[in-house]
């Protein structure tokens, strides 16, 4: 009775398996399998070259995602657009103390946001402090934390104005910013005109 040949699995390990070192793209070719057959001519290109035998993955968001955006109550009215500036917790709560009138203010564990008219950040320097976001659309830096992040743990509406405005009015705002930060006020005259 003859013997047959049943192929060891190590040796047929499918392109990107993490033992696999070598790279179709790095010049090398790959050692033949036992039974001689050559396994270059079954690989694929990879889009990222090995680099000290480390395959390289750049993490991104898909790119139909874009940062997600402040919902404004539907009633109210928002006719020259909208951005938002964050807060840490700690100044916001001196803000609403000290501002005449409040707009909608959003909230997470990090930041309070302050619906401001678009453009608000033309022409003037905010502190270092705070954050400016151009149509209220908030990225979060860590790829993995937005990944992560819960939906009670993205920004809710906390303060909601009585009038039928939204915005917070910015100049005043700006002022407290800067004052809270320790920051001098910066503007230029004609900015964006």
């Amino acid at each position: 009775m003859e013997r047959q040949h049943i192929p060891d699995l190590r040796d047929h390990q499918p392109a990107g398996h993490p033992g696999d070192h070598l790279s179709a793209l790095d010049g090398r070719d790959r050692p033949p399998t036992p039974d001689g057959r050559d396994r270059t001519a079954t690989v694929e290109p990879r889009p990222y070259p090995a680099v000290l035998g480390l395959r390289m993955y750049l993490p991104t968001a898909p790119p139909h995602e874009s940062p997600a955006r402040l919902a404004i109550p539907a009633e109210l009215s928002a006719g020259l657009g909208y951005d938002a500036v964050g807060t840490s917790p700690e100044h916001g709560e001196r803000i609403m103390d000290c501002l005449p009138r409040v707009g909608c203010v959003f909230a997470d564990d990090e930041r309070w946001w302050w619906i401001v008219p678009s453009g608000s950040h033309i022409g003037v320097t905010w502190p270092p402090s705070t954050s400016y976001a151009v149509g209220a659309r908030l990225a979060d830096p860590s790829w993995t934390r937005a990944l992560l992040r819960s939906r009670s743990a993205r920004p809710r509406l906390i303060h909601r104005p009585e009038g039928d405005s939204p915005y917070t009015p910015p100049i005043p705002l700006y002022f407290l910013t800067c004052r809270l930060a320790g920051s001098t006020p910066s503007w230029s005259l004609g900015a964006g005109i």
